[in-house]
């Protein structure tokens, strides 16, 4: 089951579970939901064949979605160049 997110949250999550480099951990850590309720709410969200890429570039080894697969050396899970509390948005520069 999964949680109930406004469309904003959906977009967000959405958007982070794309990024090759946003590990499912720092989803959990911001939204509360788990792998497989990521996995859950992509299906339901996006179109068959959207959800079949996506899912086949997570298992792929490109992507970085568990932190066992990451490089030691990175240890966040934000970009340098966001603000510390922005709702995610990047700041100007």
């Amino acid at each position: 089951m999964v949680k109930e997110f406004n469309v904003i949250q959906t977009d967000r999550i959405i958007e982070m579970a794309w990024e090759d480099k946003t590990p499912f951990e720092a989803i959990a850590f911001q939204f509360g939901i788990s792998e497989s309720g990521v996995i859950e709410l992509m299906r339901r969200e996006l179109k068959p064949s959207s959800f079949q890429l996506w899912r086949k570039r997570v298992n792929s080894g490109v992507s970085q979605k568990h932190l066992m697969k990451r490089n030691p050396e990175i240890d966040r899970f934000k970009c340098k160049r966001q603000r510390t509390i922005s709702h995610n948005k990047i700041s100007k520069r």
